[in-house]
């Protein structure tokens, strides 16, 4: 696995000339939440105005596992966006994933990305492909286990004491609506930065949104159990991803 990894980390260094505007790759597979129609409007509305240049990367309509032009995209990419769930990709892709991380640069997950390549239950059959189940503890910083069906989201707030924090910034905390069942994701790694939590009618309340380092290079990575259609129809969710972007990509400061 370690020399796996290191032959795809040589793979992925950045080009030496590459273009001033920050590069970011979009990675979509996922059946339940619109984010082939969401994420690329978002893009071509709020990321690509600010100068970020943006590859939509999209599994394979025939094979739902496999992604093709990731490799290629994530070469030089300087920020990978994350939207997939269950997925398991040939080994050579998610190596690819995995040696991007290392190198120490920043990713953006939204919902189902906590699970992106866990299956429930199971172990790929397919040799050629593979699961990476501690992505959602190690990556995202956190344990997915569950969505409380059809309960919704109370009220969100800020986490105290972090107020200030940059993706924060503009961005209304009450006016994050309900749109979807929030996940049961804790407990927190305990180097995450909670940024939003939100209370659940029966439940203990959640984190929904926060921060994360990964890895010996310190990948900046930010996540949000957000992402339903309809929140993207709410400018203060548009602003905390925007937001969050140039966080990770080092653009406002430390948290």
């Amino acid at each position: 696995m370690m020399r796996r990894l290191l032959l795809a980390v040589l793979a992925l260094q950045p080009l030496a000339a590459r273009a001033a505007e920050p590069r970011i790759g979009i990675m979509i597979g996922e059946d339940e939440y619109h984010t082939w129609e969401t994420l690329p409007e978002f893009a071509k509305a709020d990321l690509e105005p600010l100068g970020y240049r943006v590859t939509l990367i999209r599994d394979d309509a025939a094979d739902k596992n496999n992604f093709p032009g990731l490799i290629d995209a994530l070469r030089d990419a300087d920020l990978l966006f994350l939207s997939v769930r269950r997925r398991t990709p040939p080994i050579v892709q998610l190596d690819a994933v995995r040696a991007y991380l290392a190198s120490g640069r920043p990713l953006v997950g939204i919902r189902t990305a906590c699970h992106a390549f866990l299956l429930p239950g199971a172990r790929p059959t397919d040799p050629r492909l593979e699961d990476w189940p501690e992505f959602g503890p190690e990556v995202i910083g956190c344990h997915y286990t569950k969505h409380f069906g059809d309960v919704l989201i109370a009220a969100v707030a800020i986490t105290p004491g972090a107020q200030n924090h940059p993706i924060l910034r503009g961005v209304s905390a009450a006016a994050l609506a309900a749109n979807d069942s929030p996940y049961a994701v804790s407990p927190l790694a305990k180097d995450a930065v909670p940024l939003l939590v939100a209370a659940i009618p029966g439940h203990s309340p959640e984190p929904i949104a926060w921060t994360h380092a990964y890895g010996a290079n310190r990948a900046r990575i930010f996540y949000t159990s957000l992402g339903a259609p309809e929140d993207f129809q709410n400018p203060n969710f548009r602003r905390l991803l925007v937001n969050a972007v140039a966080w990770a990509l080092g653009k406002s400061g430390a948290p």
